[in-house]
């Protein structure tokens, strides 16, 4: 098993968790992985663990997520997130790293590479651009929406088992078990912000003219990778986001809906090894 160090860092007078994944090489590079809305860092743990064979991997909670505090409820705006980055390079002295973001993550990463950042070297975005099909809204917001209180880890496993049964059963329960903090009257909820639980939030997203601003700015690598069923990026917008980003390639992962790295976790590293 490769080293992992769980370290806290104040950015923004926030305070941020993450796992730093030491490389098999002495000279490898980094890799910076942003997870998605709801989602923590712990979930790219398997990700990281083979990737750190070529790369230092560094895993963020973005702020409201996983172990990272949480913010006021009016600042947790995409372009909030890009400045967390922005910070998170800045005191880690980060130089030519790769960034791969999912979903929410990949809309933070989008925004951050159409700034051209001189230490960016190649992107990877994962199931999102600028354009989101309302069908995937909905099923996002209807979810957020239940009741998020269990009785037990099992009783969480099995509602995410019956929204999504695709993905790898260990994979998936070791993703939902490190989602849960305990509540003071002993059952269980996600760690991530109350705030951002309200259906109706919609800071988490970029303007459409804007993201596709941001996308023809890119002047790195890019590969965009798309569920074959994914509800949220249609196939139509993912051409358009290929046509508009110079150097970007498109790969669809077969059998995954929106969560490319949970649904099919071999099918994602696969993509990723092959362009990185």
């Amino acid at each position: 098993m490769t080293e992992v160090i769980d370290e806290l860092i104040e950015l923004r007078g926030l305070r941020f968790h993450y796992r730093d994944w030491a490389p098999q090489q002495s000279s490898a590079r980094d890799l910076v992985l942003l997870h998605g809305y709801t989602g923590h860092c712990r979930s790219w743990d398997a990700f990281a663990e083979v990737m750190s064979k070529q790369y230092r991997v560094l895993a963020l909670d973005q702020r409201g997520h996983g172990e990272t505090a949480w913010a006021p409820a009016d600042q947790y705006g995409t372009l909030e997130m890009v400045a967390d980055l922005e910070a998170f390079v800045s005191a880690l002295e980060l130089e030519e790293f790769v960034l791969l973001g999912l979903s929410m993550g990949g809309l933070v990463a989008i925004a951050y590479a159409g700034k051209q950042p001189v230490q960016l070297e190649r992107l990877v975005i994962v199931d999102i651009a600028p354009e989101i099909a309302s069908e995937g809204i909905r099923n996002i917001q209807q979810s957020v929406a239940r009741s998020d209180v269990f009785d037990s880890p099992e009783d969480a496993f099995q509602r995410a088992r019956a929204d999504n049964p695709v993905p790898p059963e260990g994979h998936h329960y070791d993703r939902v078990r490190a989602s849960l903090m305990r509540t003071d009257q002993g059952r269980w909820t996600y760690r991530y912000d109350r705030a951002l639980r309200d259906p109706a939030n919609q800071r988490l997203r970029l303007g459409v003219q804007e993201g596709w601003e941001s996308v023809a700015a890119f002047n790195v690598p890019t590969l965009l990778i798309r569920g074959e069923n994914s509800p949220l990026l249609s196939r139509e917008v993912a051409d358009k986001f290929v046509s508009i980003a110079n150097d970007c390639r498109l790969v669809e992962v077969p059998g995954s809906g929106h969560p490319v790295p949970l649904d099919k976790p071999d099918g994602f590293l696969d993509a990723v090894r092959t362009f990185l």
